[in-house]
This record gives C-alpha cells, structure tokens and sequence, in this order.
C-alpha cells in the first residue's frame, strides 16, 4: 500500500484556502493542492444546524508529513476546529506518485 495522502481541508474563503495551499507547496509539505469552486456546507456546530459557503481543499503528500501539514493548517487557519481528514491512497499512477514522492521533502527514515 502507497504512503501517500489526501488531506481534505474546508477553507471559509478562496483567500485562506489560497494562503494554506501556497504555503503547503512552498514548504513541500504538499505537492499539489486542489482548490474547488465554492462548495454549499451544512454542519452542526455549537448545538446549532449552521449553513455556509466553503472551499473545498484536496491536499496530496505522504503520510509521513501528515503532523506538519496538521499543524501548518493550525496555525494558518481561521476556524477554531478545522475540517482535516487524511485519507489513505490504495493505488495510483505510479508515475503520479513517484512525481508526488518526488515534490515532497524527505522525511528521515527511523534506525
């Protein structure tokens, strides 16, 4: 099984999820983000059914980063709990993923 990674992340603007996505690729903690149109959000928060406008990111790294791309989109953030699954890639493009292995900064391999 790959160790790659797609990070989903709701972003309350196309200017955060901008920021968040450049920041990612510039510090090759990401190689690529997706940004959506935006996407209709019905969630409950606070005990309350809320409604909003969003933008939906797609997030592809490696496992291995998923810590540091959390607490990236921690600290850039505007919302108090951010949407930020991992999800796992069972198969791909092999070239796709050596390219996206590639894109990433190494991590260390543990002795």
């Amino acid at each position: 099984m790959p160790d790659e990674v797609v990070v989903l992340v709701t972003a309350g603007s196309q200017e955060e999820g901008r920021r968040i996505a450049h920041h990612l690729v510039e510090a090759k903690l990401a190689a690529c983000v997706n940004i959506t149109q935006p996407i209709q959000s019905i969630y409950r928060w606070e005990g309350k059914i809320e409604e909003g406008q969003e933008y939906q990111l797609f997030i592809k790294t490696t496992r291995a980063l998923f810590s540091e791309v959390q607490a990236a989109i921690h600290k850039l953030h505007s919302y108090a709990t951010p949407e930020i699954l991992c999800l796992p890639v069972i198969d791909g493009d092999r070239k796709y993923l050596a390219w996206l292995n590639d894109a990433v900064k190494p991590v260390p391999k543990e002795a």
